[in-house]
This record gives structure tokens, C-alpha cells and sequence, in this order.
């Protein structure tokens, strides 16, 4: 059967399901915009592989795919259209703006809001790819349940490292955190969580560089320190990385004017170096990164594709 969205021409399109791709579609469902917006390999987004977020405003404590859920209910109950697809090329180069789906529809749109998100940044030392999945991964929420009582490692020194080290508490007491810089950078409720914790230790000025294993699974890493650049093996079952995030712009090279870092160059707050493009969350913001100023700036968007339509007309 013919899906009703295909090869048909929108007043605007939000790709991406994250706080910043719900919070774009409610606002613009509300101005009567009557969006579509492409829900993408992750549904969700990072929330949704997080425990609980006490963070959100107005929610004391929930389940990161738990808020995803609200978001995407209140998105569709105000009148956005979902599609299950994914974007594979776009055509910027004039209005109104072509897509083509993972499954070989055109869609067309007056206005574009980009939430693509950031996907969570690999090593790219030796065993990773051959353990990835058999004792490595980057979702503690997804596979922390596999390593009760196991040895876990920890990558990272930021709020995620924290969260899920944290996380892992619940299946085991043999916990690392490996951090490169000589103190953690999480917020200080965080930081005060692990290192009050005696299940958990701290490797700081250190590294990962290299995953090893039996050929199934893993079973130890080598840490290099980085001041003396000494190697040691560490046993380990797991290995959590939790080393930063990369934009995805994939799609958008040579159509969208990029940062240095690879994130879409936000112009006044949400434009793009197009017109009638427009950018919200992890995919132009490369220093809060948090669910709450993903959501503001989908706001921000949404609100900017209203002006720029109704100048349109």
C-alpha cells in the first residue's frame, strides 16, 4: 500500500526524534504548520538510552525513554505526522528543499529543521571494532544487565561517564573510571556520586589503547598514562565509552556551512547558511548538550519557520 506521505510537498520538515525534534514538531503543531517529521534510525534519540533523567523541568525523576514517549505523544496528539524513515540525501540548493527517504520516497519542504543529534564518539584503537558489541559499547543503559558482578571499565570524565558508572552500580562492585585529564569534568553533584562511592576507582591521565580479548568476547584493555606513557593490562569485561559526541552532518556537507568541529554553524541562534534551513540541538551545539537546550532551541526553530513562512506567503 502507498504511504500518504510520499512524494508530497510540505510547508516544513523536522528530521530528527529527539527533545529537539519533539519540541520543534509541538511548537509548529500548535501554529498550525501541520509538520512531518522523520523519526530516523534512532526514534528518540540519546534519551533513550539513559536511566533516569532529574534534570526536566516539571518531572522530578523519569526514565529517559519515558519522557521520549510524552514528547512524542504530545507531538502527534497536536497534529504532527511521523514517518518511520530515514533520510539518505537532501537537495538544499533551492526551495522548496528535496528529500529522499531510506526508502526511495521524495518528500519536499518549504522549511527544514535539522535535529539530527550527535552519536556517541569511538576510539579507533586496535580491537575495538572486533570486540564491539562483545565487551564494548557506549550504552551502560542498553548492557550493563550482561556484567553482573564483572569487571567494568568506564571511559570518560564527563556527566555521561559519571551517570553510567553510576548506573552500573546496580550489577556490580568492580567498577573503573578512566579519565585523560587529571580531574573529572562532570558537574559537581556528579563527580561527588562516584568518587564517595568505594565500589569505584579512578584512573586519571590515562587512556585506552588497545581492546583484547579471545576472539569472542573481551577480557582486558591496555591503559597508557599519559604523563609517563606507560602501558599497563587491565582485566576487564566491559568497557562503557563515554568520550564525547559526533554531529551527525553527514548529509549536509557542501550544502551547509559546518564548524571547525563538524557541527552545522548556527546563525542568530537557529538559521543556517541557507534560508528557510534551520538547526536545533546536538547537531549545532557542541558545548551544553543537555536535553533542556536541545528542547529550547527546537522552540527557538520552530518559532523562526513560522516567521519565515508567514514572510513566504
Amino acid at each position: 500500500m502507498k504511504n500518504n506521505n510520499e512524494n508530497k510537498t510540505y510547508r516544513l520538515i523536522i528530521i530528527g526524534s529527539g527533545p529537539a525534534g519533539y519540541t520543534a514538531a509541538i511548537y509548529s503543531s500548535r501554529a498550525n504548520l501541520h509538520p512531518l517529521l522523520i523519526e530516523g534510525p534512532n526514534p528518540g534519540g540519546q534519551l533513550m538510552g539513559t536511566s533516569y533523567v532529574e534534570n526536566w523541568p516539571g518531572e522530578i525523576k523519569i526514565l529517559g525513554p519515558e519522557l521520549m514517549k510524552k514528547m512524542k505523544e504530545q507531538a502527534k496528539h497536536l497534529g504532527t505526522t511521523l514517518l518511520d524513515q530515514e533520510i539518505t540525501r537532501v537537495d538544499l540548493s533551492k526551495r522548496p528543499f528535496t528529500l529522499t527517504t531510506s526508502k526511495n520516497n521524495t518528500l519536499q519542504a518549504h522549511a527544514l529543521i535539522i535535529a539530527t543529534g550527535a552519536v556517541p564518539r569511538k576510539l579507533g584503537c586496535p580491537g575495538e571494532q572486533e570486540y564491539w558489541g562483545k565487551g564494548v559499547t557506549t550504552c551502560a543503559v542498553c548492557d550493563g544487565a550482561f556484567y553482573k558482578d564483572k569487571k567494568v571499565v568506564v571511559l570518560g570524565g564527563g556527566d555521561t561517564a559519571m551517570e553510567d558508572a553510576s548506573f552500573l552500580t546496580k550489577f556490580t562492585n568492580d567498577i573503573t573510571v578512566i579519565h585523560i585529564g587529571d580531574k573529572l569534568t562532570a558537574s559537581a553533584a556528579m563527580q561527588k556520586r562516584i568518587l564517595e562511592n568505594k565500589n569505584i576507582k579512578v584512573i586519571y591521565n590515562s587512556t585506552i589503547t588497545e581492546f583484547k580479548g579471545n576472539g569472542e568476547k573481551l577480557t582486558s584493555i591496555m591503559v597508557q598514562d599519559k604523563k609517563n606513557n606507560k602501558t599497563s593490562e587491565l582485566q576487564a569485561d566491559g568497557v562503557f565509552l563515554a568520550i564525547g559526541l559526533n554531529p551527525k552532518t553527514e548529509l549536509f556537507k557542501g550544502q551547509l556551512e559546518l564548524e571547525k568541529s563538524g557541527h552545522i554553524k548556527a546563525i542568530d541562534h537557529v538559521k543556517t547558511s541557507v534560508a528557510g534551513v534551520f538547526v536545533a540541538g546536538d547537531v549545532a551545539d557542541a558545548k551544553y548538550r543537555q536535553a533542556i537546550s536541545s528542547a529550547g532551541t527546537g522552540c527557538m526553530a520552530a518559532l523562526e519557520v513560522e516567521r519565515f513562512l508567514a514572510e513566504q506567503a
